[in-house]
């Protein structure tokens, strides 16, 4: 089981990735596709290969989970393929092995999503069974308390991994009585009072047509495709259950927080309020947090810490914006006797880059990396459908993709600096760390 943490990344990774968007996947043409029933989906046709690839997602995910049953959501991306309509678990599954269709459903904070990638020649099978897995879930008994089984060893394993702890400790210290401070696996007790009653409720009330986004790539016309929307999507309910999340500030600003555990080398992780994605500084926070943690080797963080002092094995910084608050955060790995010099350097790095910003090179190179170096990341198809569903979702259009990088050229070494001031404050920092640091305590 991946950890929360490390799930929160892949949920922000297609919002995160948004802003760096590679030259292939802007030179594309992105199709609004609208289905005879007015399902709606986004489609870049390629038919290099003979391969289809969907994204798709509904808005609402586990922060949605009703208290007492958190992991509700998880539980139920893990059995919506597991048998559907006629086909039990092993037939379903043998079905997709047998035909090299690829099928999944992931749950993630603010949406529940899934991917289908196919053959065209076994499109029709693949469409029907994802048709069924999203409208005639069986939820059988046995793979309903398989993957329960499963879930609860993951929660348990999760429970003595040292990142894993630190950042679910973070995010509940820093979410403090919010949804967003729940485990998304939820806990052995949460799991085990889930019903199929239940799962069959949030199929019911949480996968509806009005919160659903699509998008598609591969070999598919605007004509097929539109009727295959139809066809998988139309006897989805119309509208989902009602629901709503409180805006959140982020607490425990200055806290440290030991976690004392037997080994030998120590994961922290630090946060302090971020800006949202709508937020017309997102930019230049985005630039900002590359010369700072997010840019690799070249980072501040990285430089100081890592390459200068070889404090840490792994130092970097990145941005979680959230539909209902936002952080910015990161994390590091170093030997026990290492966190305090880890920490006191994390600590002047934010504090230095707030009080005298970056230099015009460093501004310079960031924009240059930020505008030109990613099409690697999007040769994929895969990914190139989730980019599609990850434009509609945060509401940026369908030219967005052209707008990119002059929303990264326009950042300015006063966007920046303005920010980092505005921004970045180390008293402000909630740090959590496990292990056995030297020198470290939690504070009150």
């Amino acid at each position: 089981m991946p950890s929360t943490m490390a799930k929160l990344r892949t949920l922000q990774l297609a919002l995160v990735l948004l802003v760096a968007a590679a030259p292939t996947f802007a030179a594309a043409k992105i199709e609004h596709v609208v289905s005879p029933s007015g399902i709606e989906a986004w489609l870049i046709e390629d038919h290099t290969n003979p391969i289809i690839s969907m994204r798709f997602a509904f808005r609402g995910g586990s922060a949605l989970d009703p208290a007492g049953k958190e992991g509700l959501a998880n539980m139920a991306a893990a059995l919506l393929d597991e048998g559907a309509g006629e086909l039990d678990s092993k037939a379903f599954s043998a079905t997709l092995e047998d035909l090299s269709i690829g099928l999944d459903f992931q749950d993630g904070v603010d949406i529940f999503g899934g991917n289908l990638k196919t053959l065209v020649e076994n499109k029709d099978t693949a469409f029907r069974l994802l048709r069924l897995a999203l409208t005639e879930p069986r939820f059988d008994a046995e793979p309903v308390e398989r993957v329960r089984s499963q879930i609860l060893v993951g929660i348990r394993q999760s429970a003595e991994d040292p990142d894993t702890l630190a950042s679910r400790t973070l995010l509940k210290t820093v979410f403090a009585g919010h949804p967003y401070g729940r485990l998304s696996e939820g806990t052995e007790e949460s799991v085990n009072a889930i019903t199929v009653a239940d799962l069959k409720s949030f199929v019911a009330g949480r996968l509806a047509r009005e919160n659903l986004f699509i998008g598609v790539v591969g070999d598919i016309t605007p004509a097929a495709l539109a009727k295959e929307l139809d066809a998988v999507f139309g006897k989805l309910p119309a509208k989902a259950k009602p629901w709503q999340l409180a805006r959140v500030e982020p607490s425990g600003a200055g806290r440290t927080i030991v976690i004392e555990k037997a080994v030998p080398q120590s994961a922290i992780v630090f946060a302090e309020k971020g800006v949202m994605r709508a937020d017309p500084d997102f930019y230049a926070a985005f630039v900002m947090n590359h010369i700072l943690g997010g840019g690799g080797f070249t980072s501040r963080l990285y430089d100081v810490i890592r390459e200068k002092r070889g404090l840490a094995y792994e130092v970097h910084s990145g941005l979680q914006p959230f539909d209902y608050a936002a952080l910015i955060a990161g994390g590091a790995g170093t030997a026990n006797v290492r966190v305090a010099d880890t920490l006191q350097l994390l600590r002047q790095e934010w504090a230095k880059m707030a009080e005298k910003g970056v230099t015009q090179k460093e501004l310079d190179d960031a924009k240059t990396f930020l505008t030109g170096s990613y099409p690697l990341r999007f040769l994929s198809s895969d990914r190139i459908a989730s980019m599609l569903v990850g434009l509609q979702v945060e509401n940026l259009g369908i030219d967005y993709p052209e707008r990119r990088n002059g929303l990264i050229e326009k950042v300015t070494l006063d966007d920046v600096n303005r920010l980092a001031k505005k921004l970045l404050d180390p008293k402000r920092l909630t740090v959590v760390v496990v292990g056995k640091p030297e020198g470290v305590t939690s504070s009150p």
